[in-house]
Order: C-alpha cells, then structure tokens, then sequence
C-alpha cells in the first residue's frame, strides 16, 4: 500500500477540543435547514461507506478503507506513527484515545503495554518506548474485531459524528457534510488558523450556510477555498488535488446528495463509484 504524506492533517492535540467546536456558536435552523436534516445524509450507511472510500482514496490511494485498520508507518511529517482507518497518530492525542479504548474493552491485548510510551510521546514525535516492535503488534491487534470496532468507534466520536453534527447544524446536504468530514480528518479541530473551526470561520465571513439563508453552492465554495488556502499552508499538504478534482468535481456537478455514479481523481489517480 502507499500512502502519500500529502494527505495529513495538520499537528492537532485533541479530542474534547472538537466537541467544543461542533457545539460553539449555535446556529438557529431555518426551514431549509431542517428539512436538510430530515433527509438523508452522511450518516446514512451507504452514504457513510461512499465516505469511507473517498476519504481512503485520499489517504491511502485505495477505496479498500477496511484494508487499512492494519497499516502503520511513520510518514515524516512531524506527528510520530500514522496508523488505522483514519490515520491515528501517536503524536496528536487520538492514537493513545483509540489504544485506551481497545484496553478497556480487552484488557491485557497486544497493544496495552505501549500505554506509558503513547502517554509519554503525546505532542511528539518521538518512538520511544515504541520501537522495535509496536508496528507489528498493532498489525498483529488489527486482526482483533474488538480493535476493528474500536477504530470505528473513534473515528466517529472524534471525527465523522461532529462533523455531520456540524453539518446539518448548518443546514448542508450529504455532500456538505463530506467536505465537513474530510477537513476535520485532516486538519482537526484544534485553535491554530488552520484547524476545522476555522476554516469554518473563514467561509461564514464570506458566505452565509442554508441555515442563515445563504446558497449551499455559494457557501460549500467559500468553504472549500478556505480550505484550500489552510492546506496551502503546510507543505505536506500542499497538494490540493482532493479538493480540486474530488470534492470541486461534485459541486460543480450539483451533485449535493452526493448520489453515485461518482467519478473523481486524487494525486493524478481515477477513481470510480456505482
């Protein structure tokens, strides 16, 4: 598998922090925006599993995303190891959130002894405590169903489940919400300009969501252009491909349910979806 360092999110240090964004500044829903969220959207499980394959795509080069819960690789890009689904790091606070769950959940598995270690290089780089042997164990622990689970789990909690929140709070259709998801899982959702949050703050002083009144088109551009300029401003995610030939595709297709066929291109790579 390859994995493309372009597709990292910025150095975060999370998770309630996320939380805090989605329910900050409360938006009153107008009747377009409630219809909005009576229908159906991200979370709806074929909607969610076509999430699941473009954010992959992005991320590993592949559509295979339930491949993924065994990789793990440093990748250079300052956060320590990137592993699983959703590219949990062993420096940005989510790794060490995703391995206490599974220990709680099975205590004394493969990957409970590296506690102390992911608690000490939280907010680094570091492998120590790590190293030799903590990339084949959690290859080893991604064969467990019980960590399969617990991936899932933490991907929603900390990032799919806010930013469709987060979403339909704004009055955004299925698409919207995806544009959400894709920047909270690589930017976060931290206090530094490029996180999620302020991205989001970005595009409202531009443009208005469904849920103010403001044209879906309109404001998913705005977003998406701040977007592109807070990627812009770290090299590793320079590479603006998943914005401009992936999620720009759709929009300007009006496609806003996001409804396959879907065709799209990431780092120069086609994909398709029936």
């Amino acid at each position: 598998m390859v994995h493309i360092p372009a597709s990292r999110r910025t150095f975060l240090t999370l998770t309630g922090a996320l939380a805090g964004a989605v329910a900050a500044a409360p938006l009153l829903a107008s009747p377009r925006a409630t219809a909005a969220a009576a229908a159906v959207g991200l979370d709806d499980p074929a909607k969610k599993e076509i999430a699941m394959k473009l954010v992959s795509s992005a991320e590993n080069s592949s559509l295979d995303w339930k491949a993924q819960y065994k990789y793990i690789e440093d990748i250079g890009d300052g956060r320590g190891y990137t592993a699983g689904i959703i590219g949990f790091c062993s420096g940005t606070g989510d790794m060490l959130d995703l391995v206490e769950l599974y220990a709680d959940r099975k205590p004394g598995n493969v990957l409970a002894k590296y506690l102390p270690a992911l608690r000490a290089v939280d907010g680094t780089d570091s492998h120590t405590g790590l190293d030799p042997n903590y990339p084949r164990d959690w290859r080893k622990a991604a064969q467990d169903t019980a960590f399969q689970q617990a991936q899932n789990d933490e991907r929603d909690r900390v990032y799919f489940n806010p930013a469709v929140k987060q979403g339909k709070t704004d009055g955004l259709r299925t698409l919207g919400q995806f544009i959400y998801y894709d920047a909270i899982v690589m930017h976060g959702d931290g206090t530094d300009a490029t996180s999620f949050r302020n991205i989001r703050g970005r595009a409202l002083n531009r443009a208005k969501p469904p849920a103010r009144g403001g044209d879906e088109t309109a404001y998913l551009n705005a977003f998406l252009d701040a977007r592109v300029w807070a990627m812009k401003q770290e090299e590793a995610h320079s590479d603006t491909s998943r914005v401009d030939t992936a999620q720009r595709v759709f929009l300007r297709k009006g496609n806003l349910d996001l409804d396959p066929p879907l065709d799209w291109k990431v780092y120069g790579d086609s994909y398709h979806l029936d």
